[in-house]
């Protein structure tokens, strides 16, 4: 339960919602490892990613670490609370979910490569909570920038889902919406497990991965 018995694993209503603030929250200029710019502009013709994993520690570092990846930040989208803190979101009253954005170079990696980093990084039949974290922050998302991320995604999540049924897991409950606006998370969060490497992590995975040339890329 969330502030005053707030259901935190149930999505408030834009009129539950708080009511956040119109200053967003300062950030780093530069990635902590990559050296990279944390906010844009970014080198034309690179392209984002937005992807809701649970716990954005985690699942920023599986990013980052990634082949062709430019910058990646950890933020809130998909809910009504403009410019958040991270106390708010966890409060389950603003239906932020926890997410992380990544800028890719299209010639150095693809979205379907981002597709499966997403899908073998945790467990996407789970609703609204990953393992022990519960809330509707830590929901399973996919949030695209144009028709051919959505159609990839679409791709991916039934080539996923015809795996993970056949290794004993429900379905995917996985929203692919189109990416809503991103708000930076707080300083600290930012590459969280670079400067804190024994920090909780919350990242795990099915164990189930996808057969080449089922995951679509674009």
């Amino acid at each position: 339960m969330g502030l005053f018995g707030f259901k935190k694993a149930v999505m408030p209503s834009p009129e539950e919602a708080l009511p956040g603030r119109s200053e967003s929250l300062p950030v780093p200029s530069t990635h902590a490892v990559l050296g990279s710019r944390l906010e844009p502009p970014f080198p034309v013709g690179f392209e984002r990613a937005i992807f809701g994993l649970g716990c954005f520690w985690g699942a920023e570092r599986k990013f980052w670490q990634a082949d062709g990846v430019f910058t990646t930040a950890v933020g809130y989208a998909a809910g009504f609370t403009p410019n958040p803190t991270y106390q708010e979101v966890c409060s389950g009253r603003t239906g932020h979910n926890e997410v992380v954005l990544v800028v890719f170079d299209p010639q150095a990696t693809s979205y379907g490569a981002l597709l499966a980093i997403f899908w073998e990084s945790h467990d996407p039949t789970q609703g609204m909570r990953q393992g022990n974290d519960i809330g509707t922050q830590y929901r399973s998302g996919i949030y695209v920038f144009d028709d051919g991320q959505r159609a990839a995604a679409e791709a991916s999540r039934q080539a996923y889902e015809e795996r993970l049924r056949g290794a004993g897991f429900g379905d995917i409950t996985t929203e692919i919406v189109q990416a809503p606006t991103f708000y930076y998370a707080e300083a600290y969060h930012q590459q969280y497990l670079e400067k804190n490497p024994g920090g909780y992590c919350g990242i795990g995975g099915t164990g189930v991965s996808c057969p080449v040339g089922l995951t679509v890329g674009s």
